[in-house]
């Protein structure tokens, strides 16, 4: 149980659920994305974006793990629309047939969630041979986006309904490296820190929804791009950090919010009205909070631009 919980200007707080900052809002007719939603946050992101009436395409990296998350929401919810489709983030061919096949499915696209992440992983590289937190967490998500930008344009067009894309950032932003962003030792495993690498990745998430916002509003489309913090949740992000894990499954439950708790910053931002042309934003707690100075910085956003464009070739 959250122990904190003055509500801010949107009426709600930490303690509240995805449920309750979803209360009486009908997302029928809306599609959205979500990656990363085979566990944690994200299995109950979709369940609640499912229950809300949205089509809900679950992207996860665990087919089989994905398919009993499908299968328990029908279950729960037998109008829900939910389907499942592979997509391994740290893998660029993996998104780039991800992107592919939705794309020739024909479905439109209001809603993009880029949920998934890893956390304080040892130093690896991903099958591109870039760090794998930086790859999972930020480069995946960039060329998701990218590639199925043009969908969401024409779904924003011809639904008149504004398209949201939502970055799932953490806190943990702020404990980057010192510089902000590695541009020149992303893969240099003697600088590495795994906290630090996570942050690093976690600040890109900021920076990447920030410029897109920018970009977003000089194209004049409906479409909004903002990142978030969802709480400290007992999930298992926390697996690769040893001893900590134990700590947080005996403690957690006291001090961090519950999987409830930790989808609702990420469902106001997805449906909410309050939300309504709010872009270039960072929403902590299901109200707008304020990013570090290194996530407010709009020439490290734009260099982180250039950067990941060039790594995605």
């Amino acid at each position: 149980m959250w122990l904190f919980g003055r509500k801010g200007p949107s009426g709600f707080s930490s303690s509240f659920t995805a449920e309750e900052v979803t209360q009486g809002i009908d997302g029928t007719g809306l599609t959205a994305i979500v990656t990363g939603a085979s566990s944690g946050i994200g299995t109950e992101t979709a369940r609640v974006l499912a229950l809300r009436g949205v089509h809900v395409i679950m992207g996860v990296r665990n087919v089989a793990a994905g398919r009993d998350v499908k299968e328990a929401i029908v279950k729960e919810i037998p109008t829900a629309k939910v389907d499942t489709m592979e997509l391994d983030l740290s893998s660029m061919a993996s998104v780039r047939k991800f992107a592919a096949d939705f794309s020739s499915s024909g479905h439109p696209l209001n809603l993009l969630i880029n949920n998934a992440g890893i956390m304080a992983t040892p130093f690896m590289l991903s099958k591109d041979n870039i760090e794998l937190q930086f790859a999972t967490n930020h480069i995946g998500h960039f060329l998701l986006t990218n590639l199925l930008l043009d969908t969401m344009k024409k779904a924003a067009r011809t639904s008149k309904r504004e398209g949201r894309i939502i970055n799932v950032s953490s806190e943990a932003h702020r404990y980057t490296y010192k510089e902000g962003i590695h541009f020149d030792k992303i893969n240099d495993q003697s600088g590495y820190s795994n906290f630090a690498a996570y942050g690093q990745s976690k600040l890109a998430n900021v920076l990447h929804a920030n410029e897109l916002a920018k970009r977003l509003k000089v194209d004049g489309v409906d479409i909004t791009a903002n990142s978030l913090h969802p709480g400290a949740i007992v999930t298992n992000l926390f697996r690769h950090m040893g001893p900590i894990s134990g700590l947080v499954n005996i403690f957690g439950k006291i001090a961090l919010k519950n999987v409830q708790q930790g989808a609702a910053t990420t469902c106001y931002v997805a449906l909410h009205p309050q939300v309504k042309g709010r872009s270039g934003e960072y929403f902590k707690d299901s109200n707008i909070g304020q990013a570090s100075a290194h996530g407010r910085n709009a020439e490290l956003a734009k260099k982180l631009w250039d950067f990941s464009m060039k790594m995605v070739k």
